[in-house]
């Protein structure tokens, strides 16, 4: 994808490509057609399998000549992927139902490994069948939020099919941005003009004037974050079609989007953070060793930097809220834990609203229901930070106090690589 600006602070923490949380809710390719379809705009005609036997039906429908088959999972880089059934690559064209059926089988029910999935891949749990256009020429269009000017800009070239960051860091020309105001909306002159820059003539032009008012006005009614086409096609017939799309929805539009959000698939997520979810913390896994649990946003990144300045690399971006109850910081060390990788841990709390008696306590149980072996660095300061203290004194855990978040954090770091030596 096109990236305009630094994302998130949730984007800047991933070191390694893995999937955000909810807070840009990913779906799947044939879901985005089925919304594209209804939204009136031209997708080709597809049909979407669970089995080995749907995928040899579909294409028979379909077909069954000239088709292309695509797993369906929500990370980039599929074509060059592979699976561990053997098969290299996750999009293939196809050319009876016979081949669907036997390509589908070896991508249904395995895992696709990309440059996005990480060393642990993802399930592939169905497929899309489509039938194969003739294309004449093959375009880039997306609409992205835009933080510089504060709301959508749409962002196209005439280089479409390929690596679109590829194409900008190449020729920076070759990328048309088209900031849209948010109050007037994309009006059809400035839709004719995008098309005339694109390179679109005749009733080609038109058409795309078009799907790009619809797309935009799709953006607007669902909420969308993202909506990148890539390629957007004209055909040999001069139709102008969204050949692939991906789409990007806030989940604070969830309470209005249900349509959308019943559409989300947890299995495609990391498990850590599905369960973080239903405990309302705020998790990110990433790929260091030191895991942290902290109140505050802020006081996370911050303390995450400083675990870095001493050479150390975060596992997690976990905030409890400032509300948090023993209860849910015990299930925030359940999910600490649950990552094999992580050699020991930090505790940051500075307890305004967020009492330390009562983040002492989640501690001690998480400390006792999870008999964790790791070594665990705790940090309290601020509302009933002696209370806390008292209780874990007293409780007979093994555990490192510290009051200094840079002492704390060289501590952790050394801990962790005695672990990880031994």
């Amino acid at each position: 994808m096109f990236r305009l600006f630094a994302n998130s602070s949730k984007g800047t923490l991933r070191t390694a490509a893995k999937s955000q949380q909810v807070r840009n809710l990913s779906i799947h390719e044939y879901m985005s057609a089925n919304l594209l379809s209804e939204a009136g705009i031209k997708v080709p005609k597809g049909s979407v399998a669970a089995s080995a036997e749907e995928a040899f039906q579909a294409a028979k429908k379909l077909g069954p000549s000239d088709l292309v088959i695509k797993a369906q999972v929500l990370a980039g880089g599929r074509g060059k992927g592979h699976f561990d059934s053997g098969l290299q690559g996750g999009v293939k064209v196809i050319n009876s139902a016979e081949e669907a059926r036997d390509l589908a089988g070896k991508m249904i029910g395995h895992k696709i490994f990309t440059k996005q999935t990480g060393a642990h891949g993802k399930e592939c749990n169905k497929v899309f069948i489509v039938e194969r256009k003739d294309i004449r020429h093959e375009y880039y269009f997306a609409i992205l939020m835009d933080r510089e000017t504060q709301g959508p800009v749409i962002v196209a070239s005439s280089q479409g099919g390929v690596d679109i960051e590829g194409v900008a860091a190449k020729d920076p020309n070759a990328i048309v941005k088209l900031p849209v105001d948010i109050n007037k909306g994309l009006s059809l002159e400035s839709a004719q003009q995008l098309a005339d820059k694109l390179g679109f003539i005749g009733n080609a032009r038109d058409e795309a004037a078009d799907t790009f008012l619809k797309l935009y006005k799709l953006f607007l009614a669902k909420d969308a974050t993202q909506i990148e086409i890539n390629p957007l096609v004209e055909t040999e017939d001069h139709q102008v079609m969204c050949v692939d799309a991906k789409f990007g929805f806030d989940d604070n539009a969830s309470f209005r989007q249900s349509d959308v959000f019943s559409l989300r698939d947890p299995s495609q997520e990391d498990p850590r953070e599905v369960q973080a979810e239903k405990w309302n913390l705020n998790y990110i896994g990433l790929d260091g060793r030191i895991g942290c649990l902290v109140n505050g946003a802020g006081l996370a990144m911050s303390t995450m930097d400083i675990i870095k300045l001493h050479g150390g690399e975060p596992a997690n971006f976990l905030d409890v809220g400032g509300s948090a109850s023993a209860q849910q910081i015990c299930e925030a060390f359940k999910i600490i834990s649950s990552d094999s990788g992580v050699s020991a841990a930090l505790v940051n709390i500075f307890g305004g609203i967020m009492r330390c008696d009562i983040v002492a306590q989640g501690i001690i149980d998480a400390v006792k229901q999870l008999d964790l072996k790791i070594p665990l660095v705790v940090r309290l300061q601020g509302t009933n930070v002696e209370q806390g203290k008292k209780l874990i004194n007293e409780s007979g855990i093994a555990i490192y106090p510290c009051d200094d978040l840079d002492k704390a954090a060289e501590l952790v770091v050394k801990l962790s690589d005695n672990v990880s030596s031994a």
